[in-house]
């Protein structure tokens, strides 16, 4: 407890500086990395971050100092044109995409290596230090690399929130832009430009191994939560936000534990739990609407065949055995037991000690799946031309997503009929 109110009072300037410095890297990463996410271009974010490599060696080598704003300045430069690189392969040669990020990721990052080695061998004292950029170390930061940062992330902010309507129309529908006369290729590159930085501000954070985690795995999270742009913009910020105080914070309460791996964990810990527990779109949720949509049409389909067996005998009420429930509809042995167990739960059936029979609100519920079911037989026969013998299967799996809005214009537009196609009575 004391390490955490010792961390959040901010009374070291270099936790302000690592904090503050996160916080501005994940943020601009995250809103950035939405249109990415959305252009379907998440490798793009892997390229720049390992091909601004060279550009940092090469400012070294020409400056002879580690000014962040010279480094920032070189990766630029190099990011720009590894993806410059990328789309000349891709639109003069046969190479695909794939294999043109593949390329341009691997050369700009080999030549990187070269240059690092060199300088690592060449005697520059200066060059202590340098090698962080390949994995980051968020524990140097300092007040020009805040201040660096910060100007950055404004820029990108900024220019999101200028082009904002531009950035999302041609993330989503480009071909539409281009119809109504919008500069797609202006806009292409700004987006490729901030793209760009957003990649540079968190090298020296996080390292060009882990950058592209930073700028993908915040949106991939925030798009199971929404289908709203704004809101996947705003929850991915808070996502890499959340994940930058979280790193800085281990880091200081662990020294030995480095921030910007620790804020890559933290964001795959976020998105595995959208992943699975998100409400709508999560994998747990799915399932679980699944089984429930099964076992729902398992229950309908035990109370239209009770229904069916009445209508054979005369009386709905009277007792039904499972092999009668098998003559009309064939069951697993297990779908009986489940269904019947939930039917008798919800007061749709009872039992006696060998067999079931339905319940009043069994009976009306069973009524109306046989109602919709030689409804939409009836439609599909007269509208749609089709033989009554092909209409069974259609109509027994419509049959349990017909809202009664629907179920009234159907009747409507079939004029209240009373038989269906097989001659059989439509219950009222």
């Amino acid at each position: 407890m004391e390490t955490l109110i010792e961390f959040f009072s901010f009374q070291y300037p270099n936790i302000k500086y690592v904090v503050f410095g996160t916080i501005l890297l994940s943020i601009s990463s995250a809103v950035v990395g939405c249109f990415t996410f959305i252009k379907k271009k998440s490798l793009v974010g892997d390229v720049i971050s390992h091909a601004v490599l060279p550009g940092i060696c090469i400012s070294f080598l020409a400056s002879g100092s580690k000014d962040p704003f010279l480094l920032i300045i070189g990766a630029f430069i190099s990011g720009w044109i590894s993806i410059i690189v990328m789309d000349a392969i891709i639109r003069n040669t046969k190479i695909k995409e794939d294999a043109a990020t593949g390329l341009s990721l691997s050369v700009f990052f080999g030549v990187g290596i070269l240059l690092m080695t060199y300088i690592q061998h060449s005697g520059n004292a200066a060059q202590s230090g340098l090698d962080t950029f390949l994995f980051g170390k968020a524990a140097a930061l300092i007040g020009n690399d805040l201040l660096a940062f910060s100007i950055i992330a404004i820029v990108v902010l900024l220019t999101v929130f200028f082009f904002y309507k531009e950035f999302k129309l041609i993330s989503f529908d480009p071909q539409f832009a281009r119809v109504i006369g919008l500069p797609i290729k202006r806009l292409e590159m700004i987006l490729t430009s901030i793209t760009v930085l957003a990649v540079v501000t968190g090298i020296q954070a996080v390292g060009v191994v882990l950058m592209a985690a930073m700028l993908i795995t915040p949106a991939a999270a925030a798009r199971f939560w929404t289908n709203r742009l704004s809101r996947m913009i705003l929850l991915a910020s808070l996502f890499g936000a959340f994940s930058g105080i979280s790193g800085a914070y281990i880091s200081y309460s662990a020294p030995s534990m480095p921030t910007g791996p620790w804020m890559v964990m933290i964001l795959s810990i976020i998105a595995l739990f959208s992943f699975f527990f998100a409400p709508r779109k999560g994998i747990v949720v799915r399932q679980w609407r699944r089984f429930s949509i099964r076992r729902q049409l398992l229950e309908e389909n035990l109370l239209k065949t009770f229904y069916r067996i009445g209508e054979n005998s005369g009386d709905h009420f009277d007792t039904v055995a499972i092999d009668d429930l098998q003559l009309i509809r064939k069951f697993s042995p297990t779908q009986l037991s489940n269904g019947l167990r939930k039917l008798r739960t919800n007061g749709y059936v009872s039992r006696t000690s060998d067999s079931w029979f339905l319940t009043k609100e069994g009976f009306e519920k069973g009524k109306r799946i046989t109602r919709l079911h030689r409804l939409w037989e009836l439609y599909l026969t007269k509208y749609l031309r089709i033989a009554p013998d092909h209409v069974h299967e259609d109509a027994d799996t419509i049959e349990h997503v017909i809202t009664p809005e629907l179920e009234a214009s159907l009747e409507k537009l079939l004029e209240y009929p009373t038989i269906d196609p097989h001659q059989s009575m439509i219950p009222k």
